[in-house]
């Protein structure tokens, strides 16, 4: 199988590349950080500019009809910058939704409004009981004329706090854990009934807790089954994830290799001692094996084949996880005490890497679903 890139993605690896060098060195992100809402506004109209808002869109929604492969080079090297901005709450997340979900006309203004940097979005999905069952939804979505209001509490909305528009699952009938009867909706923020509190998470990014008290939302597609549509767009996100944690380990290898070449002890590089390069030799293997599946998951992201797609990117997780908590945990043994200091870069990172493993279901959580489907095989329709 050919894994090389083609024209059109090797000029994109390049720009995003030389974006994140140039724009998004540790010092830079740390004062981003420190902005009004977290992340840099000035950042993000850069990103537009350069078409990664509107890359997995197609050109009739005012994108540039990437796919898969061009999505896996932006989360990689944003893996490395460690970046802040909400390019996966809306882009990955919420134009995923929008473009799967949303009407036509709808789908031109919402995307076309994300491509050019207008628009904000987030995904409220999560509820504190859920754990990470995409089918258990407590949020009741009541009809009321034409329309409905929304009764109900999410959690972890990533970037809710400074999105203008909220993509809520709420049920409409049947009970908490059914499959059918969840519905999607868009809620304006802020609006009558929204109550949107901002929180910064482990690693450094923004969430936020979003409460619904007769909150107006507009249905985008059948009221009643759009779990279905929610589950491939979250296996996207899983790519997408699995992706950028291949981007963050990365860096965590380097750095920690570096780190072994100049740190001395005993009058020598503490890199010369055989045990230690073990373990980074150790920490190496655990990187081309993420990548593995970071690739898999990638190639079979788009596959119409719902169980396909599903395995392989929920065995993407379980790899990602377990190898990025390995991988981090050595970074931060072999930097010593300033593995975790907050002006050292491979603590944040470990950070990142932490909240990666636990979004959308830790490696434990994908694992004994596929356990108890049989486990994955990659070609098991072939």
């Amino acid at each position: 199988m050919d894994f090389d890139f083609n024209d059109d993605q090797r000029l994109l690896k390049q720009s995003v590349d030389r974006l994140i060098a140039d724009k998004y060195g540790f010092a830079q992100r740390q004062a981003m950080s420190a902005e009004p809402d977290g992340w840099s506004r000035a950042m993000w109209q850069q990103f537009a500019e350069l078409g990664l808002l509107g890359l997995p869109f197609d050109e009739a929604q005012g994108g540039f009809g990437g796919g898969p492969v061009e999505s896996m080079i932006v989360a990689e090297a944003f893996g490395r910058g460690l970046v802040l901005e909400p390019y996966f709450s809306t882009v990955v997340l919420g134009g995923g939704l929008l473009r799967r979900a949303a009407d036509a006309p709808m789908q031109a203004e919402l995307l076309g409004q994300i491509a050019s940097g207008e628009l904000l979005v987030a995904f409220a999905h999560v509820e504190r009981h859920s754990r990470y069952e995409l089918c258990n939804v407590a949020t009741i979505a009541r009809r009321q004329g034409s329309g409905f209001v929304l009764e109900g509490d999410k959690s972890v909305v990533l970037h809710g706090d400074t999105a203008s528009k909220l993509l809520v699952t709420a049920r409409t009938a049947g009970g908490t854990r059914d499959r059918d009867g969840i519905g999607l909706f868009l809620v304006e923020v802020p609006g009558e009934g929204v109550s949107v509190r901002g929180t910064r998470t482990q690693d450094g990014l923004r969430a936020a807790e979003v409460s619904l008290a007769g909150a107006v939302g507009i249905p985008l597609g059948d009221p009643g089954s759009a779990l279905p549509v929610v589950e491939r767009v979250v296996d996207e996100a899983l790519a997408f994830l699995a992706a950028e944690a291949v981007g963050v380990m990365s860096c965590m290898l380097d750095a920690t290799v570096d780190y072994m070449k100049q740190r001395k002890q005993f009058g020598r590089a503490i890199g010369d001692f055989q045990a230690l390069q073990h373990r980074a030799v150790d920490m190496m293997v655990l990187l081309e094996q993420a990548r593995s599946m970071a690739l898999l998951a990638t190639m079979l992201s788009g596959s119409e084949d719902a169980v396909e797609r599903h395995e392989a990117c929920a065995a993407a997780k379980v790899q990602i996880g377990r190898s990025g908590r390995r991988l981090g945990q050595e970074a931060v043994q072999l930097h010593g005490g300033i593995g975790v200091t907050m002006e050292y870069a491979v603590g944040h990172y470990f950070k990142r890497m932490s909240m990666i493993e636990l979004l959308f279901g830790d490696a434990d959580f994908h694992l004994s679903r596929l356990a108890a489907a049989g486990g994955f095989s990659p070609d098991r329709g072939s």
